[in-house]
């Protein structure tokens, strides 16, 4: 059972209706976190010795030896995934859940700290590094990319309490996972394609996207990918957000040097280094999209798929969702409407919650007296600085709210989503899914 709270969810429903629509909810998600596990994924694109991608197919028979490395949140279940299909040399992940282990006597499994690195981080990469240098021209290394990847693999050029402050900066800033991941690769040793710098056999990387539209260069920062961005687009981006006279001086400084020409760029796609690295998408947010659309339908729901690159502001995007599903014209008495992707969210007070969560707040009083279900789930099952997944609410949850003397533009102020949704009982509570694709709303409008 993917939710911990799965009784509870369901009971909070204040009519039979209503409680049918919750369980089927939590099914729908269920269906969209089974769709991206990454064990089946990985283990699907191998057929005996051969590795089979719609664009190429890779003859493991050609190489020597087999090394595998992974890094980021699905690292481990994609890495069980290789080695229950080939024999792996030796190999090295790192993941953000202690209670998750590869089992296999090839590969250690080390744990990091997410979502910002730090000492036992770079550790943990240095061994990594160790272990790629180890490989010969005539070997293979596997390497397994997944969201989270920036935070868990990570050598930087600067101390690691101001890579922290940084990084703590722009997440509280409202700046997006393009723009972060900007940043990272150029205070990086590794990111923006420079771990190919550390190999000199072919690499094939599997990926999983946990970023809108998939671009490879930005998931994970880029470890094994060309990178198109600069130390200028770094400095644009502090500058943006009013932080560049907020980061420590030794970031500064890589950025200006940078800029100057003292220090090198990131690896540019017409780098000869990257000849013989192959990178693959294996799953992403519209798998498990279309996965939510599929079961939707088999419950007996009409369906819509808004969107899978949902962005922006998230308790401007929940008030959005309601009010599309509010004004959408139709004759069909159920429908539930799709979306993915990730939104942001500015910092202005200091409570608990993320963006699953302050999305669904925002639309709590737009709720009220409508005959509509909205829920947000983060698929890694963590949103935010809180154990909660994400929230659902229903036409009651107001009422019930002000029963309880609960205030959601309050709540909101203080970025304090996760108790509102505690003391009503409608948190999402999941244990770490073991993958990661970002988020995915489900608007149910009953007549």
């Amino acid at each position: 059972m993917l939710f911990k709270n799965q009784e509870q969810i369901i009971k909070n429903g204040k009519t039979p209706e209503l409680k049918k629509i919750r369980k089927d909810i939590l099914d729908i998600f269920t269906s969209a976190i089974d769709s991206v596990n990454p064990y089946d994924i990985v283990k699907s694109k191998f057929d005996g010795k051969k590795i089979i991608f719609e664009s190429k197919i890779i003859d493991l028979s050609d190489f020597k030896n087999i090394f595998l490395i992974g890094f980021g949140k699905a690292s481990v279940g994609m890495a069980q995934g290789v080695c229950d299909s080939i024999d792996i040399k030796k190999g090295i992940v790192i993941t953000n859940d202690p209670n998750s282990k590869v089992k296999n006597k090839t590969i250690f499994t080390l744990t990091g700290a997410h979502p910002l690195p730090n000492k036992k981080s770079i550790e943990n990469t240095n061994k990594v590094i160790d272990l790629v240098k180890k490989c010969n021209k005539n070997d293979l290394l596997i390497v397994l990319i997944s969201g989270g990847g920036s935070s868990l693999l990570c050598k930087s050029k600067v101390d690691i309490k101001d890579l922290q402050k940084t990084i703590n900066l722009l997440l509280k800033s409202g700046a997006n996972i393009n723009e972060i991941n900007t940043i990272r690769k150029h205070l990086s040793l590794i990111k923006g394609g420079q771990l190919i710098n550390y190999i000199k056999c072919t690499v094939i990387s599997f990926i999983i996207s946990d970023i809108i539209g998939d671009p490879l260069e930005f998931i994970a920062s880029g470890p094994t990918y060309p990178d198109s961005t600069t130390y200028c687009d770094a400095q644009k981006i502090f500058l943006k957000y009013g932080i560049w006279n907020k980061i420590p001086f030794s970031v500064k400084k890589v950025i200006e040097d940078g800029i100057k020409e003292n220090i090198s760029e990131t690896l540019k796609k017409n780098n000869p280094i990257f000849k013989s690295v192959y990178n693959f998408l294996v799953a992403n947010n519209e798998i498990a999209c279309k996965a939510a659309e599929k079961k939707a339908c088999e419950l007996g729901y009409s369906t819509m798929l808004l969107t899978t690159a949902l962005n922006g502001e998230a308790r401007k995007v929940g008030k959005f969702l309601v009010e599309k599903a509010t004004t959408y014209n139709t004759c069909t008495k159920k429908i539930a409407f799709i979306s993915g992707g990730e939104t942001t969210v500015k910092i202005i007070g200091d409570g608990k919650g993320g963006r699953n969560l302050e999305m669904v707040l925002s639309g709590v009083k737009q709720l009220s007296n409508k005959d509509i279900i909205f829920a947000s789930l983060a698929t890694d099952g963590i949103d935010g600085n809180c154990n909660a997944a994400g929230a659902i609410a229903d036409p009651y949850t107001y009422i019930y709210s002000q029963k309880k003397k609960l205030e959601p533009n309050k709540f909101l102020n203080e970025n304090n989503s996760y108790e509102f949704f505690k003391n009503l009982g409608d948190l999402l509570i999941t244990q770490k899914t073991g993958t990661n694709v970002m988020d995915i709303q489900i608007l149910i409008k009953i007549k």
